[in-house]
């Protein structure tokens, strides 16, 4: 029972965004109807071609939403960090997931049935706005995405990513270094390019002064650099 009173106290102080438009009402009915569930490092959350059933709220850890394509290259679509909603919008799609989720890391997910989120969506206009958004939100990014990955060259999608990756996930105390540990295969799944790519690409950057490596520590060097890098593309 302690536990289960500190799981709400932690989902509640989490979803603060979210839990100050319900009523009583529907704060009751939402705390009756979630599951918390871990993920270990790379393990799959939810599979292309699935059929989605939660709204899912990262309360800790570090996601991807990606997609397989052709010869086994996976694109990274979407990175999800604390407090973020996913896996929902195929459900009121009425589709399959297209995509699929993994940790990054150990994360902590809060499943939440699509059908309770629906029904206080309908009657909770305030509810339905703040979904709208998110969704507004999100395509708006993948948009300029699209365009970045498919538009610009080498250089400039892996500056675009690493900027990408610190304004999703943040720096260390240092201010300097990326608070994610990527792996060059997930760079390059990030940046639309071949893992040999970005190592090479990585390597000539670190070579520049822009960046440093340690591993797959990466700390911002010359900030003005990469972020003209990212706009030239």
């Amino acid at each position: 029972m302690a536990k289960k009173q500190i799981e709400q106290s932690e989902i509640i102080e989490s979803i603060s965004d979210l839990w100050e438009l319900l009523s009583e009402e529907e704060r009751d009915l939402l705390i009756s109807n979630y599951t918390i569930l871990m993920y270990k490092k790379n393990e799959v959350i939810y599979t292309e071609g699935e059929k989605p059933t939660s709204l899912m709220c990262l309360l800790s850890g570090k996601v991807k939403i990606y997609k397989d394509g052709v010869g086994g290259r996976s694109q990274i679509i979407r990175v999800i960090s604390p407090v973020g909603y996913f896996g929902y919008r195929a459900y009121w799609a009425g589709e399959d997931y297209v995509t699929q989720a993994a940790a990054f890391e150990p994360s902590k997910v809060c499943h939440i049935p699509m059908q309770i989120i629906t029904e206080l969506a309908l009657r909770n206009g305030a509810l339905a706005m703040f979904f709208i958004r998110q969704l507004s939100v999100d395509l708006g990014i993948a948009d300029q995405r699209t365009v970045n990955l498919t538009q610009k060259h080498i250089r400039g999608r892996l500056a675009e990513s690493l900027l990408f990756l610190r304004d999703a996930y943040g720096l260390e105390e240092d201010g300097s270094t990326l608070s994610i540990y990527l792996s060059r295969e997930d760079l390059a799944n990030l940046s639309n390019m071949t893992t040999s790519n970005a190592i090479r690409t990585l390597s000539n950057f670190s070579n520049e002064r822009i960046i440093a490596i340690d591993g797959r520590k990466i700390k911002i060097i010359d900030e003005e650099k990469l972020k003209k890098i990212s706009r030239i593309g």
